[in-house]
């Protein structure tokens, strides 16, 4: 099974999951009369948008490249990824907007246990769907499904603080239910702008990181007849790396020998990084 597929069965899993704990999470935030509750639920219907735009962005990214996209398409899972973090951002500061107005004006009131009930499902839930989630992630190298996975993973997290506000609400400290709709606001929105730079620097090809460089210098230095290597040059492209590699030889050797060893270094660094899209190895002068 090729990763897309991999991918977008994951993420339909999702789905399904999501909207049988929104509409449970709903249920419990009208019955319950919880703010928190119902902060957490819009949290939730947010995940299902976002699985969505995982799913076209998996599809985009890995077709073929083209006439008008010759490098392919990769970028435009950065692309994606900065959609949701967008829809990270929105979401958090909508549910802290409907916190920070619930103290304004004061309405407080005591959540019922079905809220409380709802938000430990949640993180038991969402907690799971995000292991499940990374797990792919990491396995297709997709950056928008990792998104994805850690917008479970802040769903969890905001699921506690819920669940924290509820409980201590339900005991007689009602102003602690609209506090964990506002603490939820700052968990999502932090993770939201993380994956937004993450995505700015997909776009504007950052190099890669120490461990992928250090990796090309001991590969090429492996290679027989490689004298020194003069240059290199790498570029994030969507979750693929570009390598420009520059190395001087012996320059008593043929023109023909030379391109060989070139050829060994380019070959060998594909072969063993699967993370490098394409590497041009060039001989530069002593």
């Amino acid at each position: 099974m090729d990763n897309v597929k991999i991918g977008t069965k994951a993420s339909w899993n999702s789905i399904i999951i999501n909207i049988l704990l929104s509409l449970f999470k709903l249920t419990g935030a009208i019955l319950g009369k919880s703010t928190a509750m119902l902060a957490d639920t819009v949290h939730s219907l947010a995940d299902i948008a976002t699985t969505i735009v995982v799913i076209i962005g998996l599809k985009v990214s890995n077709k073929e490249a083209d006439e008008d996209h010759p490098y392919g398409h990769e970028k435009f899972e950065s692309v994606f990824t900065k959609i949701i973090s967008f829809l990270l951002i929105s979401t958090g500061l909508s549910i802290g907007y409907k916190g920070i107005n619930d103290l304004i004006k004061g309405s407080l009131i005591v959540p019922g246990k079905i809220a409380l009930m709802a938000a430990l499902a949640s993180i038991i839930v969402k907690e799971s769907l995000y292991w499940y989630t990374i797990i792919i992630a990491k396995k297709i190298k997709s950056t928008s499904m990792e998104a994805d996975a850690w917008h479970h993973r802040s769903d969890a997290i905001s699921s506690i603080g819920t669940f924290i506000g509820i409980f201590f609400a339900r005991r007689g400290f009602k102003i602690f239910d609209p506090l964990a709709a506002i603490v939820v606001c700052i968990i999502i929105v932090k993770v939201g702008v993380e994956y937004y730079l993450k995505a700015v620097n997909e776009l504007v090809d950052h190099r890669a990181s120490n461990e992928i460089i250090e990796q090309i210098h001991s590969i090429t230095r492996s290679i027989h007849g490689v004298k020194e290597i003069k240059s290199l040059k790498t570029r994030i492209f969507g979750n693929k790396i570009y390598a420009d590699v520059g190395i001087s030889v012996d320059k008593n050797i043929s023109i023909e020998e030379g391109h060989k060893i070139a050829e060994t270094v380019h070959k060998n660094i594909e072969e063993n990084l699967l993370d490098i899209k394409h590497c041009t190895v060039i001989i530069l002068p002593n």
